[in-house]
């Protein structure tokens, strides 16, 4: 099996799309996976390439010529009193160029809306052929594989999949044999990283390792290999976010060692991670 690799945006948070896209290609990725819709946190930069014309030519530009694809675009959030249709111009524009899926999430407690508003993401992506994959994160509400499940059942969209991060799925404490009971269709793509073996017990510390301290492949405590034995996939898109490693490597050097690390620990766990349940 032919494993292929995606750079995504929080690895190098704060790279200009087109940038990201040469740093991409020469550290030797397949993909990028990029945040094309704003979110509006602090520190954010905007990277809307719907809203941005210059930026999108950029863009396409930078795709041209390194012949890398974007594999999924993120970040298509759930929350309370939104408008599923505010993603449309982000799926056309990843639909032009070439994207597979957009990612979500889900952070409002009313699981029911959610659930809606989760399938009307569906709904609105089918059209130009990307699947939505549902991300579950620790410090959202639903933060669980069993969760996660449960609201695609009951959303029952065919273009709907579930996206498994390494960190997430550990700090979840959920078990990797429970992957096996669920729909091998619903997987698309996976996020790699890795983290301190040690869970942290204060959300504020939490959330701020899954955003600025995740560590490169087979450096932390996470069995990484038996999560991926059990996933039906073959792209990883590696999430990998340490500010402090960006700003002293650079963004291509950082990104580089993301990828060699994470290539190297897929080889030597090759015979595990291929022989799939």
């Amino acid at each position: 099996m032919t494993i292929r690799y995606s750079l995504a945006h929080l690895t190098v948070l704060g790279c200009p799309t087109p940038e990201m896209i040469y740093v991409a290609a020469r550290a030797g990725y397949d993909y990028v996976s990029p945040r094309v819709i704003y979110m509006g946190l602090p520190g954010e930069p905007n990277y809307a390439l719907a809203d941005d014309a210059v930026l999108l030519r950029k863009t396409r530009r930078a795709l041209v010529e390194t012949g890398l694809q974007v594999h999924d675009i993120e970040l298509a959030r759930v929350h309370d009193d939104m408008h599923a249709t505010k993603y449309l111009p982000a799926m056309e524009v990843a639909a032009e160029l070439g994207a597979k899926a957009v990612l979500a999430s889900i952070w409002t407690q009313h699981i029911p809306y959610a659930i809606e508003k989760f399938a009307q993401i569906c709904d609105l992506a089918a059209p130009f052929g990307l699947t939505v994959d549902l991300e579950y994160v620790p410090i959202s509400s639903v933060n669980t594989l069993a969760s996660a499940a449960a609201v695609l059942r009951a959303a029952q969209r065919p273009n709907a999949g579930l996206m498994v991060d390494m960190h997430h799925f550990n700090r979840a404490l959920d078990r990797p044999e429970d992957l096996d009971a669920l729909p091998r269709e619903w997987f698309h793509f996976a996020h790699l990283c890795d983290a301190q073996a040690k869970i942290p017990e204060d959300r504020a510390e939490m959330t701020r390792i899954l955003r600025e301290e995740r560590l490169y492949v087979g450096e932390g405590g996470i069995d990484i290999a038996s999560i991926l034995h059990h996933l039906p996939v073959s792209v990883y898109s590696i999430e990998l976010p340490h500010l402090q490693r960006a700003r002293e490597f650079g963004y291509a050097e950082h990104a580089f060692r993301c990828l060699e690390s994470a290539k190297a620990y897929v080889a030597k766990h090759a015979a595990t991670i291929e022989a799939r349940a």
